[in-house]
C-alpha cells in the first residue's frame, strides 16, 4: 500500500498558482500512514538469483524503494528455493529465454527443474511463470490455469497461472536419469572402441535403447565436441507430462555423461515426416560447423533443418563410394549437402556432377567441394526435379558415368515436381532410368530409408541387382537395421 512516487520530493505541479500546499501535505501524511500501516503486515518477501550480479542490482533497487529490511534477497539456486512462511503463498519465476535454438535447448532443463521444484516443495501455493519464449513455456510440465498473451516491446510473452496440488511426483521417476546415463556410458565405451579403432568422429551414440528414453543421440567431434539429440515424438497414449519429466532428465544427463557445457547440445523434436519435410528450415542462424569423415571435412549445422547435413547411416556408402571413385566420372542424384560427392572427389573421381531440386543445398554441397579443394569445371552442380532431368537425360542417351549414387527421398509431393514421387511405386522406373546413364561396366548404388521397401528385381531383368544393405550398415546403426536399404546394379551382360 505504498503510494507510486512516495519517495519524490518534486512535482511540477508545486509551482501552479492554484497550487494549495496545505491540502498537498494532508495527503502526503495520509499516504505515509497508509505506507507504515501497509509495512507493519507485510508477508514474506524473497528473491533467489544465482546470478551475483542480478542479486547485487536487486539489493540496490530494494535499497532505493525504501524497503531495506523489508524485503529478502541472496544468491541462490532455483534447485535450492524453499518455501517462505507458515502459509502457502505466491512463487513467480521469470526464467532466461533463450533467444537462439541451442540457448533454448540448454534451458528445457531449467524450465522442467520449475515444474519439478514447485510439485516437490510447493504444494497448496499459486505459482506464475512469465517466458518470453512460448516453446519452453510447456517445459514445465504442468498444466496452467489461466495463461495471459504479453508483449515486453515486440517480443511476445507469456505469462502461466498454476495451482499446485498438494501431491508429489510419481515415484516411478526416482532414478529414470542414472538408468539412461548407465545405458550411455556403457555405449560410449564400447562405440569409442571401435571409432577410434576405424578413424570415425561421427556416431550414433543412443538411439531409444530403453523406452523410457524416446531420443536419438548423435555426436559430432570438430574443433568441439557436440551433441544432436532428437526426441521421437511420444503417441498420444502416453502422459504428457510424464514424458516430458523423461525428456527433461534426458537433456540434463546427456551432456553430464559427455563432458560438455549443455550450449554444445542441440535439440529438435522428430515427428513423422512428409514430402521434403525434413530438408524444411526451422531457424535462420545460418551456423556452420565443420566435422571430418574418413579424411574428408564437411560443415554440418545443428539448428537450422531437423538433419544435420550429414545422414549417419551412409557412412560406410559414402566410404564404398570413395574406394570405387578412382578416375571415375561420378553421379550423385538427390545429392543433398554432397557428402557423397566430396568422397568420390577426394577418392580421385575424374569428375563429379551433383543433382539435387534445392538451390540452398547445392550451395551447401559446392561449400562442402571447395572445403576440400575442389572445384572448377570437372565439377557440375545442377538445380533440377531429378525425376525431370532423369527422364530427359536417359531419352537423350548424352551423358554417361561409371559410378552413380542415387539416393531418393521415400516420398515427395513437392510443388516444384512434375508429380509426386513415391520410392516404392516409382523404383522401377528410377533405376531404368539411371541405369540408362551409365558408361559400360559403369556401377549403381541405389539407397532409400523406407523401412518396409521391397525392390522388384522380376521387372527389371536387365539389370544385375545385389542387395548390400548388411554390408552398409554401421555398428552404430546395428540396432535399427532397417535404416536404410542398399543396392549394386549393374547393366547384365557389363561384367563386374
Amino acid at each position: 500500500d505504498i503510494a507510486p512516487g512516495l519517495a519524490r520530493d518534486y512535482y511540477g505541479f508545486l509551482g501552479w498558482l492554484g497550487h494549495i500546499p496545505a491540502v498537498w501535505r494532508q495527503l502526503r501524511e495520509e499516504a505515509e500512514a497508509r505506507r507504515e500501516a501497509g509495512l507493519a503486515t507485510l508477508p514474506a518477501i524473497v528473491g533467489y538469483d544465482a546470478d551475483g550480479q542480478a542479486v547485487r542490482t536487486a539489493l540496490a533497487n530494494v535499497e532505493r524503494a525504501g524497503l531495506r529490511g523489508r524485503v529478502h534477497i541472496e544468491r541462490r539456486a532455483l534447485a535450492d528455493a524453499r518455501p517462505v512462511g507458515e502459509r502457502p503463498g505466491l512463487f513467480i519465476v521469470n526464467p532466461p529465454y533463450g533467444e537462439r535454438l541451442g540457448e533454448a535447448t540448454a534451458l528445457i532443463p531449467l524450465y522442467g527443474q520449475i515444474g519439478d521444484t514447485l510439485k516437490q516443495r510447493f504444494g497448496g501455493w499459486q505459482a506464475a511463470v512469465f517466458t518470453g519464449n512460448p516453446e519452453l513455456g510447456p517445459r514445465v510440465g504442468l498444466k496452467p490455469r489461466k495463461t495471459y498473451q504479453l508483449y515486453n516491446g515486440p517480443l511476445e510473452c507469456r505469462l502461466a497461472l498454476f495451482d499446485i496440488a498438494e501431491r508429489a511426483p510419481e515415484a516411478a521417476e526416482a532414478g529414470a536419469g542414472e538408468m539412461l546415463a548407465n545405458r550411455l556410458r556403457k555405449n560410449l565405451k564400447n562405440l569409442q572402441r571401435w571409432a577410434r579403432r576405424e578413424g570415425v568422429t561421427n556416431y550414433r551414440l543412443y538411439d531409444a535403447d530403453l523406452p523410457e528414453f524416446a531420443v536419438a543421440v548423435d555426436v559430432y567431434q570438430g574443433e568441439r565436441l557436440w551433441a544432436h539429440v532428437q526426441e521421437y515424438a511420444a503417441p498420444a497414449s502416453i502422459d504428457p507430462a510424464r514424458a516430458g519429466r523423461r525428456l527433461r532428465e534426458a537433456l540434463r544427463v546427456i551432456p553430464e555423461v559427455l563432458g560438455i557445457p549443455p550450449e554444445q547440445m542441440f535439440f529438435k523434436i522428430r515427428e513423422r515426416q512428409r514430402c521434403r519435410a525434413q530438408y524444411e528450415k526451422l531457424d535462420r542462424q545460418g551456423r556452420y560447423y565443420e566435422v571430418r569423415e574418413g579424411g574428408c571435412r564437411l560443415l554440418v549445422n545443428f539448428t537450422d533443418y531437423l538433419d544435420t547435413g550429414l545422414f549417419l547411416d551412409h557412412r560406410p556408402t559414402r566410404a564404398r563410394i570413395g574406394a570405387l571413385a578412382a578416375g571415375k566420372r561420378f553421379l550423385n542424384l538427390f545429392c543433398y549437402t554432397g557428402a557423397a560427392t566430396v568422397h568420390a572427389a577426394v577418392g580421385g573421381a575424374r569428375a563429379t556432377t551433383s543433382v539435387d531440386m534445392s538451390r540452398t543445398y547445392l550451395d551447401w554441397a559446392e561449400r562442402n567441394l571447395a572445403l576440400n579443394g575442389h572445384r572448377g569445371r570437372d565439377h557440375e552442380f545442377i538445380q533440377a526435379d531429378c525425376l525431370a532431368w532423369l527422364a530427359a537425360e536417359s531419352a537423350r542417351r548424352r551423358r554417361q558415368y561409371d559410378l552413380i549414387f542415387l539416393d531418393p527421398p521415400s516420398f515427395s509431393n513437392s510443388k516444384r515436381m512434375e508429380r509426386t514421387f513415391d520410392v516404392q511405386r516409382d523404383h522401377v522406373t528410377l533405376l531404368r532410368q539411371t541405369a540408362a546413364l551409365l558408361a559400360p561396366g559403369g556401377l549403381l548404388i541405389f539407397s532409400n530409408n523406407l523401412r518396409r521397401f521391397r525392390l522388384d528385381a522380376e521387372a527389371l531383368p536387365e539389370l544385375d541387382i545385389r542387395d548390400i544393405s548388411r554390408e552398409t550398415i554401421p555398428p552404430d546403426f546395428a540396432r535399427n537395421p532397417k535404416i536404410h536399404h542398399c543396392f549394386e546394379v549393374r547393366r547384365r551382360g557389363d561384367g563386374r
